[in-house]
């Protein structure tokens, strides 16, 4: 009984090793085809959820700039950050760019409690399967993407933003 039981663990531990490595390989061969995104091709369109239950499809936001920001509220870079993007989106709103600031893979309650605590008015959107995190190929947290009216990527920027640098970034994809 004793040696049947053993026989199961160990195979049950190789599947699972099998598995690992499979996928392992799979992901590694595969990620030429996911391929890089660049500065000059065409954003990939998507679809996420807002804290406020409200879709947003990349592709409705043609004819605006668009100011996309990866981050997570443990990243204390997108927290010091965040507070410039705010003011600047006050100012730049009502001129045609839009910020969607893409949260990785946190819970709702998490979320909810760092918009909170620094007032933040943009669209939040949650990618909790990390699905769009993997399209645009994100590395490094935080990450934004400016995406021009017609829907190309203008800029890749990694690491914390400066509320001037974050300034010009807007100004550079407000429809002119």
């Amino acid at each position: 009984m004793k040696k049947k039981k053993r026989l199961i663990m160990r195979s049950v531990i190789l599947a699972i090793m099998l598995a690992a490595i499979g996928y392992t390989l799979y992901a590694n061969f595969t990620k030429e085809t996911r391929g890089e995104i660049a500065i000059g091709d065409k954003a990939p369109d998507f679809i996420l959820s807002d804290m406020n239950g409200n879709t947003h499809k990349l592709s409705d936001y043609k004819g605006q700039g668009v100011f996309l920001n990866f981050w997570g509220t443990w990243c204390k870079p997108c927290e010091r950050e965040m507070p410039y993007m705010n003011n600047q989106y006050k100012v730049y709103k009502d001129q045609g760019v839009e910020i969607l600031a893409v949260n990785v893979g946190e819970p709702e309650f998490i979320i909810n409690k760092f918009v909170k605590k620094h007032g933040l008015d943009f669209p939040i959107l949650k990618d909790a399967n990390k699905d769009v995190l993997n399209l645009y190929n994100v590395t490094p947290l935080p990450t934004t993407m400016l995406i021009d009216p017609e829907g190309t990527i203008t800029a890749i920027e990694t690491g914390e933003l400066s509320e001037a640098k974050i300034k010009g970034m807007m100004e550079s994809i407000k429809p002119r």
